[in-house]
This record gives structure tokens, sequence and C-alpha cells, in this order.
């Protein structure tokens, strides 16, 4: 006689994917920003605010198309967003190199880390002014400033990331006499990467604030002249564009690294 073995059956329930559930989540953010922007026009209607203290969501739009159509907003976007780019760029390359280094090498860590600390007591406000006066460059003074803003966050980043491998599976590479670079790459960068994608997710963010910081102290272009300019006139609207322009530059580049990880961490989600 053949026994047939019989694979234990999961209810249906189980084993169907939540669809509906998922585009329930997929609406709640836009639902959330109608339900923001009738607030905001209801209270700006309500209070009957004068546009230069809190201009209507529909006053911001046409404002946002006269500055979309004559180039301003294109232009200062585009030369902050070249700021956050260099200063991620700049800021993540060294905090990665540096922080690998003191991650390896506990003696660099003694020396260097009562001074990395020290550094994050300085607020980069207080910085950015001695930076643009030093640098001839204003370009890359920003650039400079926002790669400063990224770096600490970063740096511990990457530390915690190459010390979160497992000591085994290091014991494991090295029996098998794999060299220096096949460690780092086939191990310690896979195991790290979690940590170092979750620490690019707020380095994005923070870059777009140190572009703004940078530019605030002395720019005659960019998004934070742009706000420095339309305070100084009273354009409201003008400095609402500019910061839905930031907001939109962050949350771009926070879903381009969540894309990111997706895809670099699948092999997490085989089972």
């Amino acid at each position: 006689m053949q026994l047939r073995l019989k694979s234990p059956s999961l209810p249906r329930s189980l084993l169907a994917r939540p669809q509906g559930r998922t585009r329930r989540e997929l609406w709640l953010a836009p639902a959330a920003l109608v339900v923001a922007l009738l607030l905001w026009e209801g209270l700006v209607r309500w209070r009957n605010y004068p546009s230069f203290i809190l201009p209507s969501p529909g006053l911001v739009a046409q404002r946002f198309l006269a500055a979309a159509g004559d180039g301003t907003l294109w232009y200062h976007t585009r030369i902050t967003v070249l700021e956050i780019f260099g200063g991620l760029l700049l800021g993540l390359t060294a905090a990665t190199v540096l922080g690998y280094l003191i991650a390896k090498s506990p003696t660099l860590e003694r020396v260097l880390s009562p001074y990395l600390v020290a550094s994050q007591a300085i607020p980069i406000v207080a910085l950015a002014p001695l930076l643009v006066i030093w640098i001839r460059s204003p370009g890359l003074s920003k650039v400079l400033i926002c790669a400063l803003t990224i770096f600490f966050p970063a740096l511990i980043n990457t530390v915690v990331g190459i010390r979160s491998v497992e000591p085994d599976l290091m014991a494991l590479m090295r029996s098998l006499q794999a060299t220096r670079w096949q460690i780092l790459t086939k191990l310690e960068i896979p195991a790290a990467l979690p940590v170092l994608l979750g620490g690019l997710k707020i380095g994005v963010t923070l870059a777009v604030i140190g572009a703004v910081v940078a530019e605030f102290v002395g720019a005659d272009r960019g998004l934070g002249f742009l706000i420095n300019l339309s305070r100084g006139i009273l354009d409201t609207p003008l400095l609402f564009v500019a910061l839905a322009a930031l907001v939109m530059i962050a949350v771009l580049l926070y879903g381009a690294v969540s894309w990111l990880e997706h895809r670099l961490l699948a092999w997490q989600r085989i089972r």
C-alpha cells in the first residue's frame, strides 16, 4: 500500500493577498492631503486672513503656476538640487570611508570620537557664516555645509552597520581564505546594507535642510534665497511655493532611496 502525505492546507483568507487593504492604504495619503487643503481653505475664509499672513491654497497654486511659467521656480530649484547632490556625494563618501576605518580600528575610534562628538555641539547655522567667509567659491561653501549636515549621522550608521556583521560569518570567510576585498564585497557590505540605507534615508532629508541653511546665510539663488526674498517683500504665496518645492524634493529623494532599498534588499524577502 502506498502512502500519500498531504501537506496541511492554509485557509484561503491567509493565502489571499490583501489587495483591498492595499488600495485603501494607497488612498490614505492623497485623502489626508485633500482634507488638509480643505481645512486650510476653511481657516483662511473663516478668519479672513490677508494673503501676506496666510494665503489660500488657490492663491498659492496661482503663484506656483506663475513662478513655474516664468522659469523662476525651476531655476532656483535646479540650484538647490545641485547643492543637495553635491553635499550628498561629498558627505556620504567621507562618512562611509571614515566610518569603515573607525569600525575596524578601536584605536582610531578612541582618538577621533571625542572630536567628532564635540563637532556636533557647534550648530551648523553658526558654522555656516564662517565657511562662507573662508571659502571663496559660493557653490563649494554651500556643498560643504550640506555635506557637514549629513556627515555625522551617516558616519554613525556606517560604524553600526559594519559592526553588525556576525563574527561567525567573518570567521567562516577567513577560514575559506577570502581576501579583504571579498570579505568587504561579499559579507560586510551586504550585511550592513540595511543600516546603511536607513542612514541614507536620514541623509537625504538632512541634505535638503543643509542646502537651505547654506542659502539662508548668503546666496543670490536657490530655494533658500527665494524664501528670504519672498519674506522680505511680503510675498507669502511665493514663500509657500518655495516650501512646497523643498518638500517635494525631500519626498522624491526619500522615495528614490526606498525604491533602491526595495531592490537591493530583495534577497531578504526570499524565504
